[in-house]
């Protein structure tokens, strides 16, 4: 299943994607949370689609927002593809570096980024995420996937100065309003033979700046499962973006490229969409 959600901003109903069509579940399920996770609905909605429910169909011009309502976690890998260590410099990591975004950067996958007020360096990341299906503690690695509901397109907008210039950890980076467009959608597993060999890029104006492969991942979901899990209860509808390839504006040479009002950004990861933002400066949108 692709499950999407729909609607004005703050307002989003829940649906699904069946041959190029949108169809509306709010008359059964209220959203796509922690609660519908948790209640096997995902299950329920299969069914329920399998039988042939009769459910409304929604224009394909409406907006989309992202395709879980806000989780209680968005939880962001770093460094997590090795050639992306070597363009910035740093080591490839041990162990996962692991960072939170605020559930209030969570917008529409063709949403505005706002620019941050007195942002100099604000930056692109296409990123695979996932989603949680189930409440997970102490998780085996070999059982790591029968927690996870899905897989989703994510651009980790980053300001730079404010991540790495100012002190402290990366989240005042990384949390601002629109950096965490998720979708169009979110593919339940079945919907992805191989998630470990996904093609993915981005590109700023038409020029393409990253184009790699979910193969080069150092640190792979079900070990992204299990590791987490030994430090905090995963709840059902949190989201684990799983890092970015090379390509971001900080590690072009000789000069870095940042984003400025005006310019698009368009990403997508086989299998699971494209996105498309257009970045506003603040007090713009």
């Amino acid at each position: 299943m692709k499950l999407i959600r729909f609607g004005t901003a703050g307002k989003e109903k829940p649906g699904f994607l069946k041959e190029g069509k949108r169809w509306d579940v709010s008359a059964v399920f209220s959203d796509y949370n922690e609660d519908f996770f948790e209640k096997n609905g995902l299950e329920k909605l299969k069914t329920m689609i399998e039988e042939g429910s009769g459910f409304p169909e929604v224009d394909a011009t409406v907006r989309l927002g992202a395709p879980i309502a806000r989780p209680s976690k968005i939880i962001c890998i770093g460094l997590n593809y090795v050639d992306h260590c070597l363009e910035t410099n740093a080591p490839i990591p041990a162990e996962p570096i692991i960072f939170f975004k605020s559930t209030t950067a969570l917008c529409g996958p063709d949403d505005d980024v706002v620019i941050p007020k007195n942002s100099i360096k604000t930056d692109w990341e296409v990123e695979l995420a996932f989603v949680m299906g189930k409440k997970a503690s102490y998780v085996e690695e070999v059982n790591a996937m029968d927690y996870v509901a899905g897989y989703c397109l994510h651009n980790d907008y980053s300001e730079r100065a404010f991540q790495l210039e100012r002190g402290g950890q990366w989240a005042k980076g990384k949390g601002c309003d629109t950096f965490a467009p998720l979708g169009p959608f979110l593919a339940t597993k079945d919907e992805i033979a191989d998630v470990d060999n996904l093609p993915m890029w981005l590109t700023v104006n038409g020029k393409k700046y990253q184009n790699s492969n979910t193969l080069n991942l150092v640190f792979k979901i079900p070990f992204l499962v299990h590791y987490l899990s030994q430090f905090m209860t995963l709840l059902p509808g949190d989201v684990i973006s799983t890092g970015t390839p090379p390509g971001v504006g900080l590690g072009i040479k000789p000069t870095p490229v940042f984003i400025k009002a005006g310019d698009v950004i368009e990403l997508g990861i086989e299998g699971l969409g494209k996105s498309k933002q257009q970045a506003v400066a603040y007090g713009t949108n």
